[in-house]
């Protein structure tokens, strides 16, 4: 990782173990006193909790924290918030290994695979129950803090709905009339509003930051968010097929409309627009055929065209923070998270 990316990197190691000790101690548990609390905890809460406990290097709860730190505020003030990040996270990945019939996630089969789709449906389903809960249930927080708190999850959850939809839906109804604006607002709904918009903008309200920061630092998510997107869509098709695995180019096989793809069907001349959307149509898993399409793709120069556009929305999310007032080194860690998201290889 590149040294313009150490501060967040280190921001991140420095507040992982703060996020995963709350993740334990505040773990959501049956409500139950009966004989059922053991099933209810066997069938939905240990799965739960041994999905969240699994997740990686806690980016999103901790932007909670930065956000809210960029203003003036304390961690301890919206760690609940991280939480509900966490628990949405666990959701979101828990339903979308359904819906694209994944096989492994965090290194482990997916949790339909081991728990059966019914109950996995449900497992997403506390998830997103608890993103709420555990906010409701902070009394440190005041009640109006905490409804706002409230709106903000509430939309980020509608918008990643809404961009989800569009995913789900454009792989159904095999259309592959989109342009790349199509894709963006797809992505900017289904990962940008979660990954970074909301977290920092969520911890700047909790921090009580102005009206003018916590609008900066939404916008600045959104454009960091969706460089991050771009640059998970890059590392399906170019990252390291080792560490992937069965993962690496699943994109590909799922036929799912990325931006390197409809660039490359924009571009192509129609002979080979049709066999690459042959080839992502056939949902096929042979490295040949997956590396033709990916040489289509490559080829007409799409790659190139997605990295350059994620450098474009770094340096937009960059100059956003300009003339903006943040505390201490936030400003410093908060353009390291943008060369981040951008340099990541996994």
């Amino acid at each position: 990782m590149g040294s313009e990316s150490e501060p967040f990197v280190a921001y991140l190691a420095q507040k992982r173990p703060l996020i995963e000790d709350y993740l334990e101690t505040h773990a959501a548990i049956p409500n139950s006193e009966d004989r059922t609390a053991s099933d209810m905890n066997r069938y939905a809460y240990g799965p739960l909790r041994r999905f969240t406990a699994s997740g990686g290097k806690r980016t999103r709860p901790a932007l909670v924290l930065l956000g809210c730190e960029a203003v003036g505020g304390k961690d301890e003030q919206a760690l609940s918030c991280a939480q509900a990040l966490e628990y949405f996270q666990s959701a979101a990945l828990i339903h979308d290994d359904i819906a694209d019939k994944g096989q492994i996630r965090r290194g482990e089969p997916c949790t339909y695979l081991t728990e059966g789709v019914g109950v996995a449906i449900n497992v997403g389903d506390l998830g997103i129950v608890r993103t709420f809960a555990g906010v409701i249930e902070d009394d440190s927080l005041p009640t109006e803090t905490k409804l706002d708190a409230l709106r903000y999850l509430a939309t980020m959850e509608e918008c990643t709905v809404q961009g989800q939809a569009l995913d789900l839906g454009w792989v159904r109804d095999g259309r592959w009339d989109l342009t790349c604006e199509d894709y963006l607002s797809m992505a900017r709904h289904k990962t940008a509003y979660y990954s970074a918009a909301t977290p920092l903008a969520l911890g700047a309200l909790i921090g009580q930051g102005t009206a003018e920061q916590i609008e900066t630092l939404h916008g600045f998510g959104l454009d960091a968010g969706l460089a991050f997107q771009l640059q998970d869509d890059l590392l399906n098709l170019v990252g390291d097929e080792e560490s992937q695995g069965k993962d690496f180019r699943s994109d590909l096989t799922e036929g799912k409309r990325t931006l390197a793809v409809v660039w490359a069907l924009s571009h192509l001349d129609e002979q080979h627009k049709q066999e690459l959307i042959g080839l992502l149509s056939s949902h096929t898993t042979d490295p040949k055929e997956l590396n033709r399409a990916f040489d289509l793709i490559e080829g007409v120069g799409a790659i190139d065209a997605v990295r350059n556009y994620a450098l474009k929305l770094v340096h937009s999310a960059q100059n956003r923070l300009e003339g903006v007032h943040f505390e201490g080194n936030t400003r410093d860690i908060l353009v390291a998270m943008t060369n981040y998201f951008i340099s990541r290889r996994a």
